[in-house]
């Protein structure tokens, strides 16, 4: 990997114009890297880096320094060719949405990410899929340039790392989680700012919703499977944004005897978006049959069909692995 970071560090010392891509409904994690990336350019590389995302931005994630830098792909000129561009927790490149063009128009690319299903669609793909998230890998990196953390960049990665362990609970959380949390800590961040920022501090509509859909949640298998519907009706009645189903997942997959929890969000082109989580089942398997992607335990997929076929279509395809 040094090779790696040595070539990446060349390519921003020689760039003119960087754009840094987050994925759609971008998360802690993507978020979070992509600030702490565009700060340290900026801060060290004397360079101009756009930061992009598809989608909706989560308001949730305000508190981040820097979060106002965030433009909307949409709004960036077509036209305007990149030196450098830059994926951070894109698993693969549709999820730049829109963005995937610019990407691909641009001089280099770079896919930095932890998902084990991504296949390296760039010129230097610096993947570990054993890294808790992609704030691991930028830590890493930034220490093999040997620059100093700001502080603004080290909650930049506590975010990263909080929010993709969970809170320290996944299945992704080793001694080198603590070892790094230290870490930034010691960088000024105050984990109990951070966590309340990010888990405490939903609007009272947020908490409404999530409980409408928790308490509407359909079990099978004995418990086993634990499945929620949300339709363009629940999202219209309760007047949620797309950042409204943020843990709904987690919260279902805390059932004792549940062994894969799934949300299946209607969109608004009649598909269904859909989140999963596990205990111990590999969800990569159903996943990839419906092109989507992720994590051992938790993985996604859009499945292009209308929210009841995809629920049958799912449960059945969860069912026949459990079996």
């Amino acid at each position: 990997m040094e090779n790696l970071y040595s070539e990446l560090k060349n390519k921003i010392e020689s760039a003119e114009n960087i754009i840094i891509f987050s994925h759609v409904s971008p998360d802690g994690d993507t978020l979070g890297s992509n600030l702490a990336l565009s700060m340290m350019i900026e801060k060290y590389f004397n360079k101009k880096v756009d930061s992009v995302y598809a989608g909706f931005l989560p308001s949730l994630y305000s508190y981040l320094p820097n979060f106002d830098r965030f433009q909307d792909v949409q709004n960036i000129d077509k036209n305007k060719k990149y030196d450098l561009a830059i994926a951070v927790d894109v698993a693969s490149k549709d999820r730049m949405v829109s963005g995937t063009f610019i990407f691909d128009e641009a001089k280099f690319k770079v896919n930095i990410d932890h998902h084990k299903t991504n296949i390296g669609y760039a010129d230097i793909n610096i993947i570990d899929g054993n890294a808790a998230c992609v704030g691991v890998i930028l830590y890493t990196i930034f220490k093999s340039w040997d620059l100093e953390i700001p502080k603004d960049v080290a909650r930049c990665i506590y975010t990263s790392l909080l929010t993709d362990t969970g809170g320290f609970k996944y299945e992704n959380t080793t001694p080198e989680t603590f070892i790094l949390a230290s870490e930034l800590v010691k960088l000024g961040v105050s984990p109990t700012f951070e966590f309340r920022a990010c888990y405490e501090t939903k609007p009272q509509s947020m908490v409404q919703f999530q409980a409408y859909i928790v308490s509407n949640t359909i079990f099978y298998n004995d418990g086993k499977i634990a499945f929620a519907k949300i339709t363009r009706s629940d999202i219209s009645k309760f007047n949620a944004t797309d950042d409204y189903t943020e843990g709904i997942v987690e919260t279902l997959r805390t059932s004792k005897n549940v062994e894969v929890a799934a949300i299946l969000k209607e969109t608004k082109e009649g598909f269904t978006k859909v989140s999963l989580r596990s205990k111990t089942l590999d969800l990569t398997p159903i996943v990839i049959d419906f092109g989507g992607g992720g994590h051992t335990f938790a993985a996604g997929c859009t499945i292009k069909k209308p929210i009841a076929i995809a629920f049958e279509k799912l449960l059945n395809r969860v069912q026949s692995e459990l079996e």
